[in-house]
């Protein structure tokens, strides 16, 4: 279920570049977090605002679930007259494949809704090394073996189109299909990648939403740039540096593991579809 597809102008021979922000509200550990109170707007309100402001992407999409308890967030997008995809609550991968056909899109973007001090500077950087270089997958921040030198929280993966349907078409693991990335880049030489990083090491630094003292954290930040969203990134490294309190209010928080999935997969509300299942599906018409 979703919105029409966008109508707006595109430069023809130029690849078509879309930002799908995942959000739903059955968070494990911060319950209804992506429509929390940030500075008087829902969570959700500072990822896709600044998404739309990145130069590089030509559409910004939220893709929830089909479940009820995500009616809020479809109702919150049409609101805002933001388009909304509606798709599998624990089969990601297969959420931003259905998402991506019907907004016609060459290249995805994959961003989360509870990632609040996105800067689109950062988008723009990810999509550009992999249009410039030709890759099939760019990001910023991987799981370990990788090095991660941006903060957690201004998470950006960037995938063409032709290697997010081999994805969705191969992938077999549940953290495959949830996390919707991983089979990108869990084994060497299967695609052209590459990870973009940082000029310095922030990679312990958490600015993303995933705990009540991480929304704390991040409100805090927002006060103290007085309510105003035109800050960048580096902009709030200096803040922490100056105001090392910040970090210490989410210093005890564990992140999760790369490969972990939500409980219920391993209470039978959900069955991984095999390999034979996903080649035996053929991809949706273009609408």
């Amino acid at each position: 279920m979703a919105s029409a597809p966008h109508p707006d102008p595109h430069p023809e021979g130029s690849p078509r570049v879309v930002a799908i922000v995942q959000a739903r509200m059955g968070s494990s550990r911060l319950p209804g977090k992506v429509l929390k109170d940030i500075a008087g707007q829902p969570m959700l309100a500072w990822v896709v605002e600044p998404a739309r402001q990145a130069r590089r992407l030509d559409f910004v999409v939220v893709a929830t679930t089909d479940q009820p308890e995500d009616d809020a967030v479809a109702e919150f997008c049409a609101g805002r007259a933001w388009p909304c995809f509606r798709g599998s609550q624990f089969d990601v991968l297969d959420r931003y494949y259905q998402a991506a056909k019907h907004f016609s899109a060459d290249v995805v973007v994959r961003l989360t809704a509870d990632c609040p001090l996105i800067d689109p500077t950062v988008i723009d950087e990810v999509v550009g090394v992999l249009l410039e270089r030709q890759l099939d997958f760019a990001a910023n921040r991987l799981p370990p073996p990788w090095k991660r030198t941006y903060p957690i929280g201004l998470d950006v993966e960037a995938v063409t189109i032709a290697a997010l349907e081999r994805a969705w078409r191969e992938a077999s693991r549940p953290y495959e299909r949830e996390h919707v990335m991983p089979y990108l880049y869990d084994e060497p030489g299967r695609f052209r990648i590459a990870v973009i990083d940082a000029h310095g090491d922030y990679g312990a630094m958490r600015w993303t939403v995933d705990t009540p003292e991480d929304l704390a954290a991040v409100r805090k930040i927002f006060e103290l740039f007085g309510g105003r969203r035109d800050f960048d990134w580096l902009e709030v490294l200096e803040l922490v540096d100056h105001v090392p309190e910040l970090g210490q209010l989410n210093m005890n928080v564990k992140p999760k593991a790369f490969d972990q999935v939500d409980e219920r997969f391993q209470h039978g509300h959900f069955d991984p579809p095999t390999v034979s299942e996903i080649l035996d599906q053929e991809p949706p018409e273009d609408e």
